[in-house]
């Protein structure tokens, strides 16, 4: 009985371990998760910064494994190209083995000092960043912890019979002792709990320095299986893969070579578990080194490995919406933003073809641009949905903000696809049947509001991607040299129907009014970044009070 309680005894650590890890990596990135994704996208085009992030990133997550979905998701977004995101992953990895050195060493002295210091933070804050570091400190806290009672708890087991055979089998069989690691790590979701797992069962004297080499090798092989298992296509698989490949390649190569290994790392700290975790920074390292220059070429093959699938023949259905992203508020919505950008492109391919319909009849052009309106409102439908399933995470102010942003987004891109699909060609058939030509100077008047609008279009894009302060100025101050352009062309037209004598106008008029109606959908993207910067008031006041 006293053998199946100490087993209880570790699995129950085992488990604070894991919950501390989770409670590190989800407080950082409900807390600061907006801002990863703002540095994510802004600073990798190279590989060292991208080396760089990796590292820092899964220091501050407690996770290489939270930092490869990020990544496999922002890849497959096409937010991160493939090979700074190899990058990101070689530094991930390396990011780990710092972790894992600062929990080696007896800290859990300040283990009750964290979960205090979180406590009274999450407690006395009602700002949601304060609460989440407060998240962050209690979860450390736990890890170290979990780590002081494990090495208390399997010291007794040192001499258990039971437990020395299947460690000594295990030793005996590297590949059985790494395949075993490597699945228990996946089970774990954390390469750093398992390797500081190893660490405990060497501090206790359970398994030699050998033995414990090979279930790191393993740790680190199996820490590449969750980003992996949880891609759903070919090009969101390409990035876990490339670390697999990577990581694999190394445990190759290491494993004959485990006895000689444990003997070279001896003079760094001769105690199995120093040795165990010397291994982990090296073996890290080195891959980091031979594989951060040629992560171009690496990149290259993994295309050839996992080619683009063919697009759906359905345009109406997502792309991007990954459903195992939801659990990363960031992540979801740079997925759920990629794809507003598709329906933002589709309503761009329509507005480019109105003036040709109009004035050359183009009865083909039109029903193209008809048959895209069911693709937009599908689209729209599954991201709103996407979004409220977002929205039973917790999220924080920004998140919620710029989740807000997106909906309104794709809110005002499916009335401008309503308004060019239904509206406009209708008035394009109308106008066709009845055989009615506009004049030259209505053609021209014509282009010149499209023109606007597809300016206004662009500096909306601008807008939504970036929170472009100054773009979301200047599109909402063309409201007014929309209007007056609308109102000179409707003066016009009129004057020439009088002088026509025929009742022609009616269909350009509305066409007008259907641009003018479109432009202050785009000039409505303006409004959420303008209100938060305290713009919007002041514009509203000026212009009522303009005589």
């Amino acid at each position: 009985m006293k053998g199946t309680f100490a087993l209880l005894d570790i699995a129950g650590y085992v488990a604070l371990l894991l919950w501390g890890t989770h409670m590190v990596t989800s407080g950082v990135l409900r807390g600061y998760g907006s801002a990863l994704r703002r540095w994510l996208g802004r600073y990798l085009a190279h590989r060292p910064a991208a080396f760089a992030f990796g590292v820092c990133l899964t220091a501050i997550l407690q996770s290489s494994t939270a930092t490869g979905l990020m990544a496999t998701s922002f890849a497959a977004s096409g937010f991160l190209g493939l090979a700074p995101g190899l990058a990101v992953m070689l530094g991930a990895n390396v990011g780990t083995t710092l972790i894992v050195q600062v929990m080696s060493f007896d800290i859990s002295i300040i283990a009750p000092v964290l979960v205090l210091l979180g406590f009274a933070i999450h407690r006395r804050s009602d700002d949601a960043r304060f609460e989440n570091l407060g998240r962050v400190c209690i979860g450390l806290g736990l890890m170290l912890l979990a780590l002081h009672l494990l090495v208390v708890s399997l010291a007794p087991v040192e001499n258990a019979q039971a437990l020395r055979a299947v460690l000594n089998a295990l030793e005996s069989e590297p590949v059985l002792a790494l395949l075993s690691a490597a699945l228990l790590t996946w089970l774990f979701h954390s390469s750093v709990a398992m390797v500081l797992l190893v660490t405990s069962l060497a501090t206790a004297g359970v398994i030699d320095a050998p033995g414990s080499l090979a279930l790191v090798l393993g740790a680190n092989l199996g820490g590449t299986f969750p980003a992996l298992l949880e891609a759903h296509t070919p090009v969101a698989r390409r990035l876990p893969l490339g670390n697999l490949l990577v990581r694999l390649a190394g445990c190759i190569v290491c494993l004959p070579l485990l006895p000689y290994m444990a003997h070279w790392l001896a003079p760094l700290g001769d105690s199995p578990a120093r040795i165990a975790v010397n291994f982990h920074t090296a073996f890290n390292l080195a891959l980091a080194l031979i594989f951060l220059l040629p992560v171009e070429r690496m990149a290259q093959l993994l295309v050839r490995l996992l080619p683009d699938p063919p697009r759906p023949d359905d345009p109406g259905v997502p792309q991007y919406l990954d459903e195992g992203a939801l659990d990363a508020a960031n992540v979801a919505l740079a997925n759920a933003a990629r794809e507003a950008m598709r329906m933002a492109d589709m309503v761009e391919g329509m507005l480019k073809g109105l003036v040709e319909v109009f004035g050359k009849d183009d009865r083909v052009r039109a029903a193209a641009i008809s048959r895209v309106d069911p693709w937009l409102d599908r689209l729209g439908m599954a991201i709103r949905e996407y979004l409220t399933e977002l929205g039973n995470e917790a999220l924080n102010e920004e998140d919620g903000e710029r989740s807000q942003e997106i909906l309104a987004f794709v809110i005002n891109i499916e009335h401008i696809g309503d308004i060019t699909a239904n509206n406009l060609m209708e008035f394009a058939a109308k106008k066709a049947e009845r055989g009615q030509d506009f004049s030259a100077e209505d053609i021209q008047d014509l282009a010149a509001m499209h023109t606007l609008v597809m300016e206004s279009l662009r500096l909306g894009l601008t807008v939504f991607l970036r929170g472009d302060l100054r773009a979301a100025q200047q599109l909402v101050s063309r409201k007014e040299t929309l209007w007056r352009l609308e109102n000179e062309a409707s003066e016009r037209h009129i004057r020439g129907i009088r002088e026509r004598r025929d009742g022609s106008g009616d269909v350009y008029l509305r066409i007008l009014r259907d641009l003018k109606r479109i432009h202050s959908h785009l000039a409505a993207l303006a409004y959420l970044p303008l209100e938060r910067a305290g713009l919007l008031q002041d514009r509203l006041i000026r212009e009522h009070a303009a005589p």
